[in-house]
This record gives C-alpha cells, structure tokens and sequence, in this order.
C-alpha cells in the first residue's frame, strides 16, 4: 500500500515546488494528497485536512464537486482542445457571453490566457499596445501600490511590489511608479478604514498629476493585497481613483484574480465601489479551482484601437497555445451556473458573519495586531508589539507553528509571513468554521508563548 513516505521520497527525487526553500523539506514533511470531497483533502496515511486556503485561493464549490465534474466529463467526449485563432468553439463564446453580462458594465470583449499572472501581462501590454496604436507611445510608464502583487511572470512581477518575490529579479524589470498603498492597517487610532483609504488616494493623485502623460494604467488589487499579507483597504479608494484616471486620461486595471468571484462579497470586488476598469483580470476561481483558464475583460474603444486593416500591424498578437481551453471553458461555465442556481453570495454572507464571530476573540489576544475581514477572506496579524504594532521579525518564521499545529489537526492553514487567514471554499459548514477558528487559535498561542 502506498504512503505519504513512499510518496515523499519519490517526490524529492524529482519535483522542485513552488514558492518553497526545498531545504525545508529535510525537516518539514510535505503532505501528499490521495483525493478531495468538498472542503476535505485526504493524504496516503488517511489523515483529513479542511482545504481553509481553497487551494491557494481557487477553489470556490470544494473538491471533486458532482456538478463541475459532470460538465468537464460530457466536454471530453466532444472536444478536448482546438487552436483560438481562427477557429472558435461553443463553450469559450458561451463563457464570453456570460461573463460579460456578469462583470461590471460596459465590459465587451474577453481576451484568454492560461494563467492569472498572463491574464496581467495581457493587460499591460494591451494598455501599452492602445496607446501605441492611437498615437500615444509617450506612454510606457504603470503606477502601482506599495505591498501589491500580481503574479511571476517579469511584467506582472515588476508591476507587484513584494520584495520577497521581486527584489532578486530587479535588474530584469520595467521601472514603475509606486503608490503608498491605502491598506488600513497602518490608520490613525479613531480614524476610520474609509477616511484613511481616501486620505491616502491624495498621494496617488498626485502621481497622476506629475506622470498622466507618460503612463499607460495604473493596477490594483480591488480591496485585498492578498500575496501582501491580506492587507484591505475601502471600497472609496476605487471610486476617487476611477474618477481620477479618467480625469487624467489613464487607464485602470483592476486584478480581481485572488478577489473575484464572490471572495469579498460580492461577485466582483469592483461592484462595492461601483466602478468598471478599463481591463479586468480574473483567473483562479473562474473555473471553481479545476483548470487553469485566465481571462482579461475589456470595452469597445480599446477593442476598436486594434481594429484596422491587416497592413497597419496594428493587431494584438499576444497568443498562449491553450487560450480558452474548451475543458477549461466547461468547468467555468459550470461555476457560473452553480453562482446563478445556489445564491451563493447570499449564503456567503451567513458564512462570513460566522467567519467573524468565530474569530472575535482574537481581538483581544495580546499578541495579535488586527483581525480583519472582507466577504470570504479573514486575516489574523501576529504582532511583537500590539500597542506598536510591531512585528515579529521573518525569520523567526512564527507562522509556520500555526501551520503544523494546523496539520496535526485537520486543518490546512498556510500563513503568510506573521498573518493565517480563511479564505475557504464556500460550501464549507459553520462548525467547520468554528474549528478552523479553535485550530488557529491554538496556534497563534503556540506560536506567541516564547514571546
């Protein structure tokens, strides 16, 4: 019978993973996953862990869900794949169709990649490209906030502000223009998350005073940093700077590829500012956490920049070999249909009062800074300090304790730095909740004890 030990030592002799020092595999054991049900994974050894990351943030309805299952299994009989460019298949027109009438107004067009970090190169280059082909290629320049990320590649990585995963990578990257992030973490004691968001769009402003001409778009995470320790910020941040970039002739993207699909409460994160950007990332729970499809939403006049006759060379010939997947296209369109049969944001509301009733304890643990919550997404914040709101330093690596804890007690709680957060499936029940929220607890205290 095979186990988590055979499983183990077979991995290390082949695969390299992702965001990991494999060093740490000499001490920390990796979990080998048999199967998945709803929030359940199960390892070779019969152990059960509630996926409360979803997976790294993808999967919305839980693991091997009946209703996406099925709509992936008739499309693989009819079609696995066929090339995008000039050829077309129901499944990616339907997805279209539907996502346009879903995502902010006045979104028209929908551009498909593999990948949330291609879904940005998309945007980048496809503001740049407009510019370019309307007679503006002065225009080269992004402005983006301070602690924000938006993927690995090099132009979605340049466009991200985490030291962590950039600094080493600098000498290969485009310049950009930063912009303190609005995160309310770091308000005035009394001054509220809306105030301080909006006192901080002053400094934004003012960058797009000195450098509209020159700048292409500026990008943002809707609401939550969430690779920048699930950092929040208010709903008003987005409505000055939608105001702004229009008054100063900029595009905004909006990455909504960690924050869409009902992660903040509502179906897209723009909606509570009741904004449209000019593109619109998604990727990650676009298919329900089973494929990797990414698509970037646009409107009719950046459409129309590309327009032309073929002579112009004026096309956007930015391809990936799999571009709306047909596979992928099914497990997406059975997600949107489980959103429109299950009023799932409604329920999604009960669960995330649960979420914050769970956690209210924590407010007051000496050691923890702040909790805070958007919709489906709860962060805790360890501190060293709490009346200083100092931090713990990195490489004492405090977060790790509450994710063996976690492990030891059916629980996935991956951290980020000194924060464990929930940001779980959406079918998960109110006592699975609770027990995430003893499970964190339990390790934030064993993580604090030798202070």
């Amino acid at each position: 019978m095979t186990t988590n030990q055979d499983l183990m030592q077979r991995d290390l002799a082949v695969l390299w993973h992702p965001c990991t020092q494999m060093k740490d595999h000499e001490w920390l054991p990796m979990t080998p996953i048999k199967r998945g049900e709803g929030v359940w994974l199960e390892d070779f050894d019969g152990n059960r862990y509630i996926d409360a990351i979803s997976s790294w943030w993808v999967n919305l309805f839980g693991h091997c869900n009946p209703r996406i299952n099925d709509r992936i299994k008739q499309q693989l009989d009819t079609l696995e794949h066929v090339i995008l460019a000039g050829f077309s298949h129901e499944p990616v027109i339907e997805l279209s169709e539907r996502l346009i009438e879903l995502t902010p107004p006045g979104l028209a067009h929908c551009f498909y990649a593999d990948n949330g970090s291609s879904a940005i190169e998309v945007a980048l280059k496809m503001s740049y490209h407009y510019w370019h082909n309307t007679g503006k290629p002065q225009k080269t320049k992004f402005i983006t906030l301070s602690n924000s990320y938006h993927g690995e590649t090099l132009g979605a990585l340049a466009a991200g502000d985490v030291a962590l995963y950039k600094e080493t990578y600098k000498p290969l990257l485009m310049e950009v223009i930063t912009a303190p992030s609005p995160d309310c973490f770091f308000r005035e004691q009394g001054e509220s998350c809306r105030d301080y968001s909006a006192r901080q769009f002053e400094h934004m402003r003012k960058l797009l005073e000195q450098h509209a001409d020159e700048t292409c778009a500026v990008i943002v995470e809707p609401l939550v940093q969430c690779a920048g320790t699930m950092r929040m910020y208010d709903p008003i941040y987005l409505k000055l700077l939608r105001e702004a970039c229009d008054e100063f002739g900029v595009h905004l993207i909006a990455d909504e590829i960690a924050v869409g699909f009902g992660r903040t409460g509502t179906l897209f994160a723009c909606e509570q500012a009741d904004i449209t950007p000019d593109f619109l990332c998604l990727s990650k729970g676009l298919t329900g956490g089973y494929l990797p499809v990414s698509v970037t939403l646009t409107h009719e006049q950046i459409y129309q920049g590309f327009y032309d006759e073929y002579e112009k060379l004026s096309a956007f010939l930015h391809s990936h070999s799999y571009n709306g997947n047909p596979l992928g296209c099914a497990a997406a369109l059975a997600t949107l249909d489980i959103f429109q049969q299950d009023d799932v944001i409604e329920q999604n509301k009960q669960l995330a009062q649960t979420m914050q009733q769970a956690t209210e304890h924590l407010k007051d643990h000496p050691h923890v800074g702040e909790v805070r919550q958007t919709g489906m997404i709860l962060a805790v914040e360890m501190v060293k300090n709490r009346a200083a709101n100092e931090t713990y330093p990195w490489q004492e690596r405090r977060g790790l304790t509450i994710y063996q804890h976690a492990l030891k007690n059916e629980a996935l709680l991956r951290p980020l730095g000194n924060v464990s957060y929930l940001m779980p499936p959406y079918v998960i029940t109110p006592e699975q909740i609770e027990h995430l929220a003893r499970v964190m607890t339990e390790g934030i205290d064993l993580a604090t004890r030798n202070n």
